[in-house]
């Protein structure tokens, strides 16, 4: 599967960012779908995943301001981000996986094979 994630920019603290990731290929509902960023500097964190069955993890640093969602029918994953803050500043990658289990994730970016090009989020204070 093939990966192109979009919808980055330059914002200021508090404000909404809606990112989104198109997969091209077969079988996209059969992949849990992440998100990663990796900050200036910094080694590369997950960020929230859905997994084929839809359900929704998160890192503890954006639980309750991101949202991951997944439309198969435009096989495509969204990640909603409000209450922007400055340390969210980071270049956010989609990736993707199969798992067997429907609740299958991963927060290694080392499991993942099939990573979209990255889409810049700055968040100014």
């Amino acid at each position: 599967v093939q990966l192109q994630a979009s919808g980055g920019g330059l914002v200021q603290a508090g404000d909404s960012l809606r990112l989104s990731c198109v997969a091209s290929g077969r079988a996209f509902s059969t992949y849990t779908m992440s998100w990663f960023r990796q900050a200036p500097g910094k080694v590369r964190e997950f960020v929230a995943a859905i997994s084929k069955g839809g359900n929704k993890y998160y890192a503890d640093s954006v639980k309750g301001r991101f949202t991951i969602s997944r439309d198969n029918a435009k096989t495509t994953v969204y990640l909603q981000m409000n209450s922007l803050k400055p340390e969210d500043t980071a270049v956010y990658s989609c990736a993707a996986v199969l798992y067997d289990t429907y609740t299958g994730y991963s927060r290694d970016p080392e499991d993942y094979k099939n990573w979209g090009q990255g889409t810049l989020v700055t968040v100014s204070s």
